[in-house]
């Protein structure tokens, strides 16, 4: 039988994949005379190479035309924003007036609840998972008690019902029927953070709308992870950022998504110039009129320097689509999987679903012996230039990002793990 465990084995794997890999486009951090085995592009992703030259391209025209650069050239700054739309729309399976990038993630949920959450006393309750990101439930929380409502009472939280804290689609069908009266919204993670939990957003966008619920998807472990359609999902919002997967820098600006449907949509918004029509704008009228569709959410003039390194990163999912780096990324985290179940099953316990379809790059893995073994095994790996990243109080998460993580890498990962003296 073949051992997966040999340097011939994943070389060959690494040779013969269908999407070569687009490593040599990123700046890959180094430890001492080596790269490093970064697996942590769910929280930062790596840098492109072309990042920095649309970087220097907009301080070499602010340095050369000051304010003249809103006008000139065709990355002019006054429809910069356009550049990444339509590969943006690409990138999550929407329609171009259909996202806008602008923001950050939390700021963009509050922007979308406040046009997308309108509870009434029959209807108050926000619907979201257990354990869900902090920004996510202080974000709802506060909505709910900004209207006047109580969230301990209508802030609902969804236990998980499966193994390793799974939440299974009877769970979340069950729980949408049971409160479907009281919901004003279904709020729900494209990935869970901590497991790597993928879900079906069409049919929970399906689930909340047959009980008269607004839908909306906190992408930010899903985008440039999971091949999305949001579009056909039929999600009334979607918000996500671009500092993970995505590949943008760190803070970088995030991502909005609202449906076609919407577009002329005279639902209350929170107003800035910047979504006023375009085409009346510049008359300094008194009166908003939004732009059609996600562009008319946006509240300032976007900052043109955070959104240089978003093309560039933009252009590499582009030039291979997210099919093909969906399959390549079930590819390597099949490996790592493979390798962990043949050796490291005694060191490590694989929280996120078996099953390719409930999950993206992440595996989150449990480490034998309680916290004080889990830091002491994170310790080593970075000692040894393997980095993911740590999840309380005894979860290591590896995520092999598709775009630049090799089978050699994952391999690295797996012997620093088996060569590890445990307690």
């Amino acid at each position: 039988m073949t051992d997966l465990f040999t340097d011939t084995h994943a070389a060959a794997l690494d040779a013969n994949d269908p999407l070569p890999t687009l490593r040599s486009e990123f700046h890959i951090p180094r430890h001492g005379d080596t790269e490093q085995a970064y697996f942590v592009g769910n929280s930062l992703g790596l840098q492109p190479r072309g990042a920095r030259a649309h970087v220097e391209e907009v301080l070499d025209k602010w340095a050369t035309e000051a304010v003249e650069g809103h006008f000139t050239g065709s990355a002019q700054w006054m429809t910069y924003h356009e550049l990444v739309r339509e590969p943006l729309a690409r990138l999550v399976g929407a329609e171009p007036i259909e996202v806008v990038a602008m923001n950050s993630l939390t700021a963009n949920l509050h922007l979308m609840m406040a046009s997308f959450y309108r509870p009434t006393r029959e209807r108050p309750a926000i619907l979201i998972e257990a354990g869900a990101f902090p920004s996510d439930r202080h974000a709802v929380a506060s909505q709910v008690g900004f209207h006047g409502f109580d969230p301990d009472t209508d802030l609902i939280e969804l236990a998980p019902d499966g193994p390793g804290g799974m939440f299974t689609m009877a769970a979340i069908e069950r729980a949408i029927a049971e409160h479907g009266p009281r919901l004003a919204l279904v709020l729900w993670p494209g990935v869970q953070y901590r497991t790597g939990q993928a879900f079906d957003l069409k049919e929970i966008a399906r689930l909340a709308h047959a009980q008269g619920a607004v839908c909306g998807f906190d992408l930010a472990h899903g985008a440039g992870n999971l091949d999305l359609a949001l579009h056909d999902s039929n999600a009334d919002f979607a918000v996500w950022c671009h500092y993970k997967y995505v590949n943008s820098g760190p803070g970088a600006v995030a991502g909005c998504f609202v449906h076609a449907r919407h577009a002329h949509t005279d639902r209350p918004r929170f107003a800035g110039w910047w979504g006023h029509d375009v085409n009346s704008r510049f008359r300094m009228g008194p009166e908003f009129v939004p732009t059609p569709g996600a562009d008319g959410w946006q509240l300032s003039n976007p900052p043109i320097l955070g959104l240089a390194p978003l093309r560039a990163s933009l252009d590499l999912f582009d030039r291979v689509g997210m099919p093909a780096l969906r399959a390549k990324s079930g590819r390597l985290t099949g490996y790592l999987e493979k390798l962990i179940r043949e050796r490291l099953s005694d060191r490590l316990e694989i929280l996120t679903p078996a099953d390719p379809a409930q999950r993206g790059c992440q595996l989150s893995l449990r480490v034998a012996g309680g916290r004080e073994n889990g830091r002491a095994l994170f310790a080593h790996l970075a000692d040894n230039g393997v980095l993911g990243d740590w999840r309380e109080p005894d979860v290591i998460r590896i995520s092999p990002a598709p775009l630049y993580n090799t089978h050699a890498d994952i391999l690295r990962f797996a012997r620093t793990v088996e060569g590890w003296r445990h307690g």
